[in-house]
């Protein structure tokens, strides 16, 4: 069977999305309004590869994981009160701004840094986890940046499935355009694996994990490093919720190519 990974998953914390977003332009650049007080959740794409990495280390044996976040101290701790119950994992937790504005270029950076930091890293045995998407940032580059940092030119994104064979490769099912899938074989580690939706449900929660969790997840958040986050030159010009567009006519009796060719000008204008 293939040797244990070393299973890393960047994923950090984003406002609940049942709450009102609202942006706002401060002098330090463009914000979400009482971003602070925002009960915080993890990315839900991160979710996908931590839950899909803790189920891949249950089946390798000697295999580890480690979530690497970024964001505020405070509300990396109240995420943890959750997240530790949900999978098994080491925490590598960085300070900073995780504002949805910020540069995936610094992002990037700072999570790079934090991984190099791991004791014991084996870059032969690495799989690097992270969301496709964000709900944060949603830049689509964060992870590939990270990659190519740490010399990792294999790289699948939305990836729904990996399944491990018996010499240590592995198959990788990505989304494709047109609702279809892509397999591709990997030769093994290392390789850089962007999550979709994945296959597995959202695990139920285990006082017990996450009682082992807490207890390395409050002093690695006491010893959490700074990084310095920011917007990397971009300049924002305003910021502003999408406007919603409603136009609804309720007519009877009319036929069906007649309701097509209305619908086919009104999404021409």
């Amino acid at each position: 069977m293939a040797n244990a990974y070393q299973i890393i998953v960047c994923g950090s914390l984003v406002p609940d999305p049942l709450q009102t977003l609202e942006p706002i332009s401060t002098p330090g650049g463009p914000a979400l309004k009482n971003e602070l007080m925002l009960p915080a959740a993890l990315d839900p794409w991160a979710g996908h590869a931590l839950f899909e990495a803790a189920n891949l280390a249950k089946q390798i044996p000697g295999s580890q994981v480690w979530l690497v976040s970024l964001g505020p101290k405070a509300k990396l701790q109240q995420l943890m009160m959750s997240v530790a119950q949900k999978a098994a994992f080491s925490f590598v937790p960085v300070e900073g701004n995780a504002g949805g504005f910020m540069s995936s270029v610094d992002c990037a950076s700072a999570l790079v840094k934090a991984i190099q930091g791991i004791a014991g890293l084996d870059m032969g045995r690495v799989l690097l986890f992270g969301g496709w998407e964000s709900a944060s940032r949603g830049a689509g580059s964060t992870l590939q940046l990270v990659g190519d940092a740490l010399g990792i030119h294999d790289q699948f994104m939305g990836v729904d499935e990996i399944k491990v064979l018996e010499d240590g490769s592995f198959t990788v099912l990505e989304r494709v355009e047109g609702a279809c899938h892509q397999e591709s074989l990997c030769a093994g580690a290392p390789a850089v694996l962007g999550w979709a939706t994945g296959n597995l449900p959202e695990p139920t929660n285990n006082p017990q994990v996450g009682m082992v969790n807490m207890r390395s997840i409050m002093p690695a958040l006491q010893k959490a490093v700074k990084a310095e986050v920011g917007l990397d030159g971009v300049e924002y010009v305003s910021v502003s919720l999408p406007k919603q567009l409603r136009d609804t006519r309720i007519v009877k009796d009319m036929p069906a190519d007649e309701i097509a060719r209305e619908i086919v000008e009104w999404i021409k204008k």
